[in-house]
């Protein structure tokens, strides 16, 4: 059996194609994910940025809200960043009229917690379990964490925010990883994958 963990990027809305791009230059077999078909051939999935009230409602729509929540909580590894951290949230501190989240992530986030669209930065960002100095984080109308449980371990924070979290095989970060050449978050998130598969 190929050790190479076949990855899918949800492609309901957001930047799908820099996700795949990342993953395939961290050993991984990436492929879009829009039907719950194609969620049961992946290994492991990652949900992008994007806009998370869209993402939901679009989930939904497609029938793939219930079939995500179901295979986070049978232990397929799920790696959020921005609107997909959202979206992996347990609670959102003043969610959106009709939006809902996948869970996996005993967290609660505050959407656009950085500021708007022309506030958005980069950032060096220590991120505990990564080697090699920093990673670049572009933060795009980017959550933070308020609070996490028990079970959740914080691995990164920047200007005080909780900005990168891990609970069991879900990954979630506030930046975007994926919009840099830095391809190191990818990578831990492949060998999560590859851990379980």
């Amino acid at each position: 059996m190929s050790d190479t963990p076949v990855i899918g990027v949800l492609a309901l809305q957001g930047d799908v194609r820099e996700h795949l791009i990342a993953l395939a230059s961290a050993d991984a077999l990436a492929r879009p994910v829009r039907r719950p078909e194609e969620l049961a051939e992946v290994d492991g999935l990652v949900i992008p940025g994007g806009e998370s009230t869209t993402m939901s409602k679009l989930a939904v729509l497609f029938g793939m809200m219930e079939p995500l929540r179901e295979r986070v909580r049978a232990g397929m590894p799920v790696y959020g960043t921005c609107a997909g951290m959202i979206l992996l949230a347990e609670k959102i501190l003043d969610p959106r009229s009709g939006q809902e989240t996948v869970g996996g992530i005993d967290m609660i986030v505050r959407r656009n917690a950085f500021g708007r669209q022309n506030e958005s930065f980069e950032a060096a960002v220590e991120v505990d379990g990564i080697d090699g100095g920093p990673v670049e984080g572009v933060f795009i109308r980017a959550p933070w964490v308020e609070s996490v449980g028990a079970g959740a371990e914080v691995i990164a924070e920047h200007g005080g925010h909780i900005v990168a979290v891990r609970q069991r095989n879900v990954l979630a970060t506030s930046f975007h990883p994926e919009l840099t050449g830095d391809h190191r978050m990818h990578a831990l998130f492949v060998d999560m994958v590859r851990a379980v598969k």
